[in-house]
C-alpha cells in the first residue's frame, strides 16, 4: 500500500491513522505490532476519553432551560451544545503528535507554531511532534530488539553504486553502451541507462547478496544527498521487489540540514544505528555510528570529481572482485557487530549500544602497533589533528612523535628520511600510509609487505 495515495484526509478516523503510520513505519519488520505497545496506546487513549467526559460535564452544567422554550427546542439546543464542547474540549486537551497538510491527525485543529519533524519521505506532508517520536522509536526499538533486528543506514552514490550523466561518458567508456543490461528484469543486471535521466548507473559488486545478508539483520534506510527522484529510482534498481526499504528511502530533500545527514529523520534509536557512507564530512553528530566505505569509482567522472588522475574501473574494463570487495568485506563486519550485540554482552538488551561495540572492534585492527610519522603531514601542522592519526588511534593503535626502541612502524612516502633510514636498520616496518587507510577499510591489519616504500627512489 502506497502512503502516498492513501492520504489520511479521507480517513474516518486520524486514531485510525496514527495506527496505520504505526504499521506503515514497521512494514519491514516482521511482527512489529507488539502487544505491548498497543496496551500503552489504548491506556493513553482511555485516559484521555476521561478527560473528554469530565471536562464535558463540567462544560454542560452552566447550561439552564431558557424560559419560554419548548422540550424539543432545548434538546436541539444541548445537542448542539454538546457538539462545540466536546469539539472544542478533544481540541484543548489533544497532544497533537502529529498533523497532515498543518492540521492535527488527532483532532483535526489547525496547527502554527509546532516543534517536531516533518517525514515527507513517509508521508507527504507529514509532520510528526517530538514527543511521538520518542514514542515511535521506543515501540519500533522494542519490535526489532524481539527479533534480534537494528537499524542499517545506506548511502547510494560511491558505497552501493556509481552513476555518471551520459554526457560525461568518455571516449574510453563507449564501450559499456553495448553492455548495458534489460530494465525488465533489473534484479538480473548491474548496468543501466536511465534515459529519462540522461544516467548510466552502474550496481557495486556484491551488492544484491549483501542486501539480502543484511535485510536478516537490519531494518535498511536509504539516505542519499541526492534529490528524491533519483533516490526512488535508484531504489528501484536496488529493490525491484521491495522487500527491503519500502517507504525508507530518504533524500537531501527530507533533511533538516544542507549538506549534512542527520538521524533525527530515522525512526530508530541510535544506540541501534549503523551508518554505511563514503563521506564522514556527512555525518558530523553520528560519526560513532558510522563505518566509513572505500569509495566505489567506477566511472571516469567520478575519478575526477575527487581529483583523481587515473584511469577508472570501467576505462580499464575491470571491476571489483565479487567475493572480497568493499561490501563482501564490510557484511562480514556487520555480523560480526550483530552477534556480539545480540550474544555475547551481559547488560540488558535495552541498554546496549551498538556504537560501543563498533568502537571494540574497529581497536581490535592495529591493536599492538606503535607508529611514528616521518614527513607525512604539512609543516606546523598539528600532527594529533591529522587524519591519519586519528584513524590509527581509532584502529587501536600508538601514536607517537617520539623515536624509540618501543616504536613497530614508520609511516613515509620517502624512505630517505631519517626515521625512514632508523626504520630499515633497526628492522622496524616501514610503510606507506595507504597501510593505515586500507586497515581501516579492510577492518584488518594489512600485510606490511604489500603497502612498503621504495627505497630505489629514494638513494
Amino acid at each position: 500500500m502506497s502512503l502516498v495515495t492513501d492520504s489520511p484526509v479521507h480517513s474516518s478516523s486520524s486514531d485510525d491513522f496514527a495506527s496505520y503510520l504505526d504499521a506503515q513505519l514497521g512494514s519491514g519488520s516482521t511482527g512489529t505490532s507488539g502487544s505491548s505497545a498497543d496496551d500503552e496506546t489504548d491506556n493513553e487513549s482511555d485516559h484521555e476519553s476521561e478527560r473528554i467526559k469530565r471536562r464535558k460535564a463540567e462544560k454542560l452544567e452552566i447550561l439552564e432551560e431558557p424560559e419560554g422554550s419548548t422540550s424539543h427546542e432545548y434538546s436541539e439546543q444541548i445537542l448542539d451544545s454538546e457538539q462545540i464542547v466536546e469539539t472544542t474540549i478533544k481540541q484543548d486537551s489533544c497532544s497533537h503528535p502529529g498533523s497532515f497538510g498543518g492540521m492535527c491527525m488527532r483532532c483535526g485543529k489547525s496547527l502554527e507554531e509546532k516543534s517536531g519533524v516533518t517525514f515527507g519521505y513517509i508521508h507527504k506532508g507529514l509532520w510528526l511532534a517530538n514527543d511521538e517520536i520518542a514514542r515511535l522509536r521506543k515501540t519500533d526499538m522494542k519490535n526489532l530488539l524481539r527479533y534480534k533486528k537494528l537499524y542499517l543506514i545506506l548511502d547510494l552514490d560511491h558505497t552501493l553504486l556509481n552513476s555518471t550523466s551520459l554526457a560525461h561518458i568518455s571516449s574510453d567508456e563507449e564501450h559499456l553502451r553495448g553492455k548495458v543490461d534489460s530494465r525488465e528484469d533489473v534484479s538480473k543486471g548491474s548496468l543501466f541507462i536511465l534515459e529519462h535521466m540522461h544516467t548510466m548507473t552502474k550496481l557495486r559488486p556484491f551488492v544484491r547478496t549483501f542486501l539480502k545478508e543484511a535485510s536478516e539483520m537490519f531494518e535498511m534506510y536509504i539516505y542519499t544527498m541526492g534529490d528524491r527522484s533519483y533516490a526512488l529510482e535508484m531504489a528501484k534498481l536496488l529493490d525491484p521487489k521491495r522487500e527491503y526499504f519500502h517507504e525508507r528511502v530518504i533524500s537531501r530533500d527530507d533533511g533538516t540540514q544542507r549538506h549534512q545527514k542527520g538521524l533525527d529523520v530515522v525512526l530508530g534509536q541510535e544506540s541501534y544505528v549503523l551508518i554505511l557512507d563514503d563521506t564522514e564530512q556527512a555525518w558530523t553528530k553520528h560519526k560513532d555510528n558510522l563505518l566509513l566505505m572505500e569509495r566505489y569509482h567506477y566511472f571516469a567522472s567520478s575519478c575526477q570529481q575527487f581529483g583523481f588522475s587515473c584511469k577508472s574501473l570501467s576505462e580499464m574494463e575491470t571491476d571489483e572482485n565479487e567475493g572480497d570487495g568493499a561490501l563482501a568485506t564490510v557484511i562480514g563486519v556487520l555480523k560480526r557487530v550483530h552477534t556480539i550485540f545480540f550474544h555475547e554482552l551481559e547488560d540488558e538488551l535495552a541498554g546496549r549500544d551498538v556504537r560501543q561495540v563498533l568502537k571494540t572492534l574497529r581497536k581490535e585492527v592495529l591493536e599492538g602497533c606503535k607508529i611514528i610519522f616521518s614527513r607525512v603531514f604539512p609543516t606546523h601542522f598539528p600532527a594529533r589533528q591529522h587524519q591519519l592519526w586519528k584513524m590509527a588511534e581509532q584502529l587501536g593503535a600508538t601514536c607517537t612523535v617520539d623515536l624509540d626502541d618501543s616504536v613497530t612502524h614508520v609511516v613515509a612516502t620517502d624512505a630517505g628520511t631519517e626515521k625512514s633510514r632508523w626504520a630499515v636498520k633497526e628492522k622496524k616496518s616501514l610503510v606507506h600510509p595507504r597501510w593505515i587507510e586500507a586497515s581501516y577499510y579492510f577492518w584488518k591489519r594489512q600485510p606490511e609487505e604489500s603497502f612498503s616504500v621504495d627505497q630505489k627512489a629514494s638513494s
